[in-house]
């Protein structure tokens, strides 16, 4: 038997104006946990594309057990037990749980589809391996982390057995990625043979057996995980050495910009509010995060500051003007910037050029306009300096369609226009998602740049880690109530946990 169950070797990928491949190769043992490390855009998603039969490369082959096998779709994938969970999940969102998962691959009862028997298999998969979902709920009604759920057993019901994983914990809970670490530990003693991409380190030295380094489309090397430091690992992804935790000065909070009171915010799953008369206050020059277990109440809370949901009760106050019942525009114009959780459904027009979103919130400015006609030079000078500055790469420049970047890529260009508006609140959900240590370090700079020039920050963050580093107070979330308010000077993470996961709260004194 071949010493390696796949083979990529000297790969090469090439879109207009970028090489995201550069004569690549990679080999995955039988059984192993093997991450696939690299900056945003280094082209880790289009290699894991090609071997799923997304992409055809200009060279190169792709071994299977030894043998070549020419990939040329997802189907030809699956029939050579390799399944992949995609960094944007791929499911239908009218439809159920289980449609989603026997999409495809449906078992019939002469002319019409078995579903009791398609039922049976995926139960027993998500008891078998910890996967608990419910088969009826529609997917549009469910959580991120309960969707890639539905993605892992989409591969497990077509019995495969290489595994590909990309970015799988950018949109989890830190409790999840705990599940998620263990699941992936389950499939390894099975036999089973993963493909982990991630920017995450810590995850790396927790679960992966080797670890294989792109950068720039490079090949760099593959390193024994256990014998390599997170340092070393991180110089080798991104060239230089890396501030894994940022510094900032103490900071004397100045006046309120955001003020929020007894917010009520309904919920769009259960008859319940999501958001249950919360009140908060985020001074100039401070960093507020709102942590918490995904699903309590967050999404909602933030959805009604920035206009997208309509509250039930409670006022929004920002700088001094109520804007309860503002529209998005006027939220905008009135200093408010906001990085989406969901870049594709908040924060992109897909479709449109990267100079086009970079404008979405500014086009009908003097600067970017005159009698109505969009002024191109412009728009162009002003988008290329943004991706300087905040080193968004894509194959076109300022031409690139936004669709066609990485996720890290995508999340830096909003960054970027979020922050470039000089906005007197920003209000940042998760966002360093799917982002390299290096991008990550630069974007932690840019938000202390932010609380320094006396700006108030609203973080929504689920990375703890993120939370002690960059917040001046804390607030968390639960069932819709804010339940704790804490110094990240004077607490710890596990003191964090118990109140995300609602076993303790404060009452309105602050005392437990």
């Amino acid at each position: 038997m071949a010493d390696y169950v796949i083979e990529m070797l000297n790969i090469t990928k090439e879109f207009p104006g970028i090489k995201a491949n550069d004569n690549v190769t990679l080999q995955l043992k039988r059984g192993e946990i093997h991450a696939l490390l690299g900056e945003n855009g280094a082209g880790k998603s289009t290699l894991m594309s090609v071997l799923f039969g997304l992409y055809q490369p200009e060279s190169g082959v792709i071994k299977k057990d030894g043998e070549v096998v020419k990939i040329n779709n997802p189907n030809d994938a699956t029939a050579l037990h390799i399944g992949m969970v995609h960094q944007h999940f791929k499911l239908v969102e009218c439809f159920t749980v289980l449609d989603n998962i026997i999409l495809g691959a449906e078992p019939m009862k002469g002319p019409v589809v078995d579903r009791a028997a398609a039922r049976k298999k995926v139960v027993e998969l998500s008891d078998r391996y910890g996967l608990k979902i419910d088969p009826d709920a529609l997917v549009e009604d469910i959580s991120v982390g309960m969707q890639q759920r539905v993605e892992i057993l989409k591969m497990l019901y077509r019995d495969n057995d290489i595994l590909i994983f990309d970015e799988p914990t950018a949109v989890l809970t830190p409790q999840e990625i705990d599940e998620l670490m263990d699941i992936m530990r389950g499939f390894k003693a099975e036999g089973k043979s993963i493909l982990f991409i991630t920017h995450k380190l810590a995850e790396i030295k927790a679960v992966a057996d080797r670890c294989s380094v792109l950068r720039k489309g490079k090949y760099m090397g593959t390193v024994d995980v256990a014998t390599t430091s997170v340092e070393e690992m991180s110089r080798l992804m991104v060239g230089r050495d890396v501030q894994l935790v940022s510094t900032k000065a103490e900071k004397t909070p100045g006046e309120t910009i955001l003020k929020v009171e007894n917010l009520c915010v309904p919920s769009k799953i259960h008859k319940n509010d999501a958001v249950k008369h919360a009140s908060l206050e985020v001074h100039a020059g401070e960093i507020v995060c709102l942590a918490g277990i995904e699903g309590n109440g967050q999404s909602e809370f933030i959805y009604a500051l920035t206009g997208l949901e309509k509250p039930s009760a409670g006022t929004i106050t920002l700088c001094g003007k109520d804007i309860t019942k503002a529209s998005i525009r006027s939220r905008s114009k009135m200093g408010m910037s906001h990085i989406p959780e969901d870049r594709h459904k908040y924060g992109l027009v897909l479709d449109y050029s990267l100079e086009n979103n970079m404008v979405l919130q500014r086009y009908w400015e003097k600067e970017f306009q005159t009698a109505g006609f969009i002024k191109s030079g412009a728009v162009r000078s002003y988008s290329d300096r943004l991706i300087e500055q905040y080193d968004v790469r894509s194959g076109q420049g300022s031409a690139t369609i936004a669709r066609s970047m990485s996720g890290g890529n995508q999340q830096k260009a909003i960054i970027a226009r979020e922050i470039d508006k000089n906005p007197q609140l920003l209000i940042a959900v998760q966002p360093t998602r799917g982002l390299d240590v290096g991008a990550i370090e630069y974007i932690h700079s840019q938000i202390i740049a932010q609380r320094d020039a006396g700006k108030a920050v609203l973080l929504v963050s689920l990375e703890l880690d993120e939370v002690m580093n960059l917040s001046d107070r804390i607030l968390v979330m639960y069932e819709g109530e804010i339940v704790g308010e804490f110094d990240p000077k004077t607490t710890d993470v596990q003191t964090l946990g118990l109140y995300m996961a609602g076993a303790k709260r404060m009452d309105k004194e602050g005392k437990e």
